[in-house]
């Protein structure tokens, strides 16, 4: 079977030089002319053999290898949205991806967040860690192989440079990953490889596709394989031309296409059933989203192609939906609903106590929805569309019953005017962000923040143990109220506190107020000395001088400190809880047991 070229996806934080990357190897300049210098729309570029060739091919004869692939179909992403969107049953349409970081800031939000995704979806990946011109002191070597380029380099900027790529290395061992330099690594089936490059001058780029495609060509070859018959693609981007309507940027990655093949392709209401009017291309090593001359019309495509795909009724088609063409002889029906049940699969309805989770793109949809069940949170809704009404009752629903999961995670989508009305009034909390990272961050922060607000509230109300002696000579009124000294031994003791004998356990009242210095005050800590009024006990006949007492502390109340809030005593505290719990199972077997 014919191996088609593998499916690379670029990924990274924002501004760390995915695009520039992909330009030192185009050779076009499509980041001069993007708003701001980041990547703004989504595209595929297909890099021939001939190209690889060029490129490698020195490289890679040196060390007696040859290109077997027939190019590769790299695609540029803006952050991450593209390859959510490349997805497929059980996994990524990418075979591949480029990770890239930044060697001066190393990890930031989104690079975690690309790492979540990747690691969802099982794609294998490589690190380009770009920017090395800007280490201090470095000598620029136009398009030089990073090895060469390294090589000349004083001591001390080698230095500064394998450091910042050991700590890169200790961010990934955290995250249960092995990488190493890319040279250092004798088995790439377990260890990432890490390719120090610079797309400015384009040094390490060789190294980096070397790296790349000698990974595809030993571990992916069954990947690559396709098979005769009808296309199997996934929707990158539902796009409005000018002269052509609404559009699909598709990725194909297995079959072929044809011009005026029946599809069916995912839709927000149903699966959409239409007929292709024409397949356009961009030229070889250029951009869909950006090509010098117009596209070209082509009457069929092989695997893997980035195409975009001009047909009717493509209102309501979603990005990272599933495509397929209906293969000769069979009918629609049968691909409807294999589109249907996938889809169903993504989109989330039941009657659990969850979040409501509205997002942009199936791909999204997806990619958020796997990271907050390895985050165990519920999920009650997950949909593609802007955040209504509708939604924000279903999270009030929820939020009667269970407040810290009454919310809704927005990603990339609209709040409508009555969907805020409503959340203001019922107290709904909405979270959107931008980035697929925060907006999960955010939410568990806040998460973390209200248990604990929660937890604090519960534990305030609880009775806190405390133990004391009565002073002796220290009885300033006998009955009605009795007043005395005490000295607190261990724990705390408060006003309305109620305090039981040690050796009895026997209930002699509750604390009135306690005194320090003449003064009233709240608590007394261990090893205070105050006055407490009590109004039931009569000293010399309920309470006498050197009696020890304890506060009496009600036995679900006991429990909790044992258990969820032990970590909120002090050890003084605890020994005291465990001195009483001692001596109320003599009374009551298994008392706060």
């Amino acid at each position: 079977m014919p191996i088609r070229q593998p499916i690379v996806c670029v990924l990274g934080h924002v501004d760390t030089g995915k695009t520039l990357l992909l330009d030192r190897i185009r050779k076009t300049s499509v980041q001069a002319r993007e708003a701001g210098g980041i990547t703004q729309h989504i595209g595929a570029s297909f890099f021939p053999v001939e190209t690889l060739k060029q490129l490698i091919g020195p490289l890679l004869s040196s060390l007696g290898g040859n290109i077997q692939i027939p190019g590769l179909l790299i695609v540029d992403t803006p952050g991450h949205e593209a390859f959510t969107n490349l997805r497929r049953r059980g996994g990524s349409v990418a075979d591949i991806a480029i990770l890239v970081i930044d060697i001066l800031k190393g990890f930031e939000a989104q690079t975690y967040e690309c790492i979540d995704i990747l690691k969802a979806r099982k794609t294998p990946f490589i690190v380009a860690v770009n920017k090395i011109d800007r280490v201090p002191g470095w000598k620029l070597q136009d398009s030089t192989p990073f090895l060469k380029s390294y090589a000349v380099q004083d001591s001390y900027v080698k230095e500064d440079l394998d450091n910042r790529l050991y700590e890169i290395m200790g961010v990934f061992s955290r995250l249960g990953f092995r990488t190493d330099r890319f040279d250092h690594i004798k088995d790439f089936t377990s260890t990432v490889a890490l390719v120090p490059t610079s797309a400015k001058t384009g040094e390490g780029i060789a190294e980096l596709l070397m790296v790349l495609v000698g990974l595809t060509q030993q571990y992916l070859k069954r990947r690559l394989q396709t098979t005769e018959g009808a296309a199997k693609g996934s929707v990158l981007e539902v796009k409005e031309e000018p002269g052509l309507g609404l559009t699909l940027n598709t990725i194909i990655y297995d079959g072929t296409l044809q011009k005026d093949d029946l599809i069916v392709v995912g839709g927000r209401e149903k699966p959409i059933v239409t007929r292709i009017r024409a397949i356009l291309v961009p030229k070889p090593l250029d951009e869909i989203r950006d090509p010098r001359d117009r596209f070209s019309s082509v009457d069929s495509v092989y695997a893997a192609a980035g195409v975009k795909i001009v047909a009717s009724g493509l209102e309501g088609a979603l990005a990272g939906a599933p495509l397929y063409a209906v293969a000769p002889g069979e009918t629609p029906e049968k691909y409807a609903w294999i589109v249907k049940e996938e889809i169903q699969k993504i989109r989330i309805a039941t009657e659990v106590e969850g979040v409501v989770l509205k997002a942009d793109t199936l791909g999204s949809l997806e990619a958020i929805a796997e990271i907050l069940r390895q985050n165990n949170v519920q999920i009650r809704i997950a949909d593609v569309g802007d955040v209504s009404k509708r939604d924000v009752i279903e999270a009030a629903v929820v939020k009667a019953r269970e407040p810290l999961s009454g919310v809704i995670l927005a990603f990339g989508v609209r709040i409508l005017p009555d969907a805020e009305q409503e959340a203001a009034a019922a107290g709904v909390q909405i979270f959107k962000e931008p980035i697929i990272y925060n907006l999960i961050d955010n939410y568990l922060e806040w998460l973390r923040s209200q248990r604990e607000a929660k937890l604090a509230q519960e534990f305030e109300k609880l009775v806190k143990p405390g133990k004391i002696r009565v002073l002796e000579g220290f009885v300033f009124r006998r009955a009605k109220p009795a007043i005395f000294g005490v000295e607190v031994l261990g724990g705390l003791l408060k006003p309305r506190n109620t305090l039981v004998r040690a050796d009895s356990g026997e209930d002699i009242g509750e604390v009135q107020q306690i005194q320090d210095r003449g003064k009233a005050v709240s608590e007394a800590k261990a090893g205070m000395q105050v006055a407490v009024s009590m109004d039931k006990p009569v000293v010399g006949r309920h309470v006498f001088e050197r009696d020890i007492l304890f506060v009496k502390i009600p036995e679900p109340d006991a429990k909790l400190l044992l258990s969820t809030y032990s970590d909120k005593l002090s050890e003084d505290e605890l020994a005291v809880l465990r001195e009483y719990a001692e001596m109320m199972q003599k009374k009551i077997p298994f008392w706060a047991a």
